[in-house]
C-alpha cells in the first residue's frame, strides 16, 4: 500500500507559479514511479507528467511541456509539479498517483495508488 497526499494547490493569477507536492508513505518509495494527472470542471482525468522511480526519466504532456517540471526528493519520499508560466485552462483539481512499477506511465488505468487532490485555480 502506499497512502499518497497532496498539497499545495492555489488561486493564482495567469502568467504565475506554484509548486504541488505529493508526500508518500507506505511502499518502498525509492522503487515506485509516480505522475500528476488533472482534472477541469466537466472534463476527463487527464496525463500532466510523470517521473521514473530514479528520477531518471520523465514524461510531461504536449501542453505543459516547457512550462511544468516533475521532480522527486526519494529521501524525502515526496513528489513536486513545478507550475510556471499558468495559464486558465490549467485550472483544475490535481492528483497525484504511484504505481507499483519503477518506469513511466501516461495512462491512468497503469497507477495503482491515487490521491485526494489539491485544486489549482488560475484567474485570467
Amino acid at each position: 500500500q502506499v497512502q499518497l497526499v497532496e498539497s499545495g494547490g492555489a488561486l493564482v493569477q495567469a502568467g504565475g507559479s506554484l509548486r504541488l507536492s505529493c508526500a508518500a508513505s507506505g511502499r518502498t518509495f525509492s522503487n515506485i514511479g509516480v505522475g500528476w494527472f488533472r482534472q477541469a470542471p466537466g472534463k476527463d482525468r487527464e496525463f500532466v507528467a510523470a517521473i521514473s522511480a530514479t528520477g531518471e526519466r520523465t514524461d510531461y504532456t504536449d501542453s505543459v511541456k516547457g512550462r511544468f517540471t516533475i521532480s522527486r526528493d526519494n529521501a524525502e519520499t515526496t513528489v513536486f509539479l513545478q507550475m510556471n508560466s499558468l495559464k486558465p485552462e490549467d485550472t483544475a483539481v490535481y492528483y497525484c498517483a504511484a504505481r507499483r512499477f519503477a518506469g513511466v506511465a501516461s495512462f491512468g488505468v497503469l497507477y495503482d495508488y491515487w490521491g485526494q487532490g489539491t485544486r489549482v485555480t488560475v484567474s485570467s
